[in-house]
């Protein structure tokens, strides 16, 4: 079955949005853990694109690292999260040519807004995205 809807608990999305209005120059990324397929965790990981600014690529080695603590948390890969400091909440080409985890939600932070940040959620396989409704909860 195939959901068409995520909660992300309230403080999760607003960790999220602070680690981008912190760093409204570059792309962040990172990991989002999950327990019984609802968010849980947010696991920061360094952008070592050769130009952050326009594009993300997680640090192999905090990777790993992050991959393991979810797994000692009892927690999956829920969600790959990054900012687009100049760009719509969107895709982008090199983000479909990329993404190489279908299973996971890839959330999307945007900064190109008139002072609201936009976060909005993809399913990616096959360099096709489709958009996943977002709603905040109260709960974790």
């Amino acid at each position: 079955m195939t959901l068409e809807h995520f909660q992300i608990p309230r403080r999760l999305a607003n960790q999220l949005l602070h680690l981008a209005q912190i760093s409204p120059d570059f792309e962040i990324c990172g990991l989002i853990g999950g327990k019984n397929d609802l968010p849980s965790s947010c696991y920061p990981i360094k952008n070592t694109a050769e130009q952050p600014q326009q594009r993300f690529q997680l640090d192999p080695g905090q990777q790993i690292s992050a991959m393991a603590e979810m797994r000692d948390q009892g927690e999956k890969l829920f969600a790959i999260y990054h900012s687009h400091p100049t760009a719509p909440a969107t895709p982008s080409a090199v983000d479909l040519e990329q993404a190489s985890y279908p299973e996971a939600l890839y959330l999307i932070i945007s900064l190109n807004t008139k002072g609201i940040l936009e976060m909005r959620g993809f399913k990616i396989d096959h360099k096709s995205a489709r958009e996943i409704v977002l709603s905040l909860s109260e709960e974790g």
